[in-house]
């Protein structure tokens, strides 16, 4: 008896369909982008929905460091330091960016690494302005006072 073996032959996918696939995994890659944070307005209100009628929850101190989940009509959502996310008007926002210490007792140091001399010392929920951006770790920041020094990111919140 002479059997004829048959295979199943499963069908691979096209140019076109490969072309689909790349480029769908392309935009994704690019649809995550760098966390933003912008420092909290004078005059900053926090709503519970995009609108002027949505409902006031509380001011945010100025200076205080939000993350911008995202922007919609003139509206940004934001997480604040302690999680919570709400709605913002986008004008309220400062271009300044700021850090919030994290950490009970901060130390500054006069320069990024961890054996410098101390510059000055930051109790938790202090805000500090952010002077140059930060490498390996490490973030000039400003005291309200003038005081100049490196942080490091793992002591504050808003890098």
């Amino acid at each position: 008896m002479n059997r004829e073996r048959r295979t199943t032959a499963i069908p691979m996918p096209g140019r076109k369909t490969l072309a689909v696939i790349v480029l769908c995994a392309a935009s994704g890659s690019l649809a995550a982008q760098a966390i933003e944070f912008r420092s909290a307005g004078a005059a900053l209100i926090v709503r519970d929905a995009p609108s002027p009628q949505g409902r006031a929850l509380f001011r945010l101190r100025p200076g205080t460091p939000v993350e911008v989940i995202v922007t919609q009509d003139g509206w940004a959502r934001v997480r604040d330091p302690g999680g919570s996310l709400s709605w913002v008007e986008q004008s309220a926002l400062a271009k300044r960016r700021t850090v919030i210490v994290t950490a009970e007792r901060a130390t500054i140091r006069r320069e990024p690494q961890s054996s410098a001399t101390p510059a000055f010392e930051a109790v938790r929920n202090v805000v500090l302005e952010v002077v140059a951006a930060p490498t390996l770790g490490w973030a000039r920041v400003r005291h309200g006072q003038g005081l100049e020094g490196y942080i490091h990111a793992s002591e504050v919140w808003g890098l």
